[in-house]
């Protein structure tokens, strides 16, 4: 799979036909400052990322409507998917591209008939193979493993062996994600484990040059491909 997101001029064309689920994934920190989450994102894209997450476990519903209707605004000038984390009624409200679903959070199957065919839905699979085919079922986009390795994060968070990468490639197809931990020293591992893209919090937005930082993740994964 190319390590870029494939993107077609028509607007109209489907989300799942318009993008390729790949690369460099941010997934935005707790940001409780509209305008340092847009400038930290705005310099994510600028350095290349190909998805971008909106997860704020700390903000009320006013402040995640605000903050993910300028993301989307921000996503949409660089044609770059915004992925809505747990909260299938913002992701409605603001017809965002895509919804990320925790194992606690609403079905898949209900959130896809809600959603419909033409949007994003992942899934976090953790380190459980079975839910990555149930999910695939169900009608999920991709599948999240992780953690991949220790993470602040999510404290407590189960540990997903890179492994098992290669043994979901062979039992489902759609793309995995790794989280968890991931750096600029790690990713390349993870990438030639079989992971299709990288979900990085920290690693990205708590350097001290998020644009450089960016392009040297997908640097790594390009590097894999020569």
């Amino acid at each position: 799979m190319a390590m870029t997101v494939a993107h077609q001029s028509n607007i109209n064309t489907p989300i799942l036909m318009r993008y390729q689920i790949s690369g460099l994934y941010a997934v935005t920190p707790d940001e409780p400052n509209t305008s340092a989450l847009i400038a930290n994102i705005h310099a994510a894209l600028r350095g290349g990322a190909q998805m971008v997450q909106y997860r704020n476990k700390v903000a009320n519903s006013d402040l995640r409507l605000q903050q993910a209707t300028a993301l989307l605004a921000l996503c949409r000038t660089y044609q770059v998917p915004l992925i809505i984390n747990d909260h299938l009624d913002l992701c409605a409200q603001i017809d965002a591209d895509g919804l990320h679903l925790g194992g606690t959070d609403c079905d898949i199957g209900a959130a896809r008939r809600l959603l419909g065919d033409d949007k994003i839905i992942g899934a976090s699979c953790y380190n459980q193979l079975n839910l990555a085919e149930k999910a695939q079922a169900q009608g999920a986009s991709y599948a999240a493993f992780g953690a991949c390795f220790a993470t602040s994060t999510k404290l407590g968070a189960v540990n997903a062996p890179l492994s098992l990468f290669a043994e979901a490639k062979q039992k489902i197809n759609i793309p995995l994600v790794a989280i968890g931990g991931i750096t600029l020293e790690n990713a390349a591992s993870v990438k030639s484990a079989g992971a299709d893209a990288i979900a990085v919090i920290n690693a990205l937005f708590a350097s001290d040059n998020i644009k450089q930082t960016a392009q040297q993740f997908i640097s790594n994964f390009k590097m894999l491909l020569i």
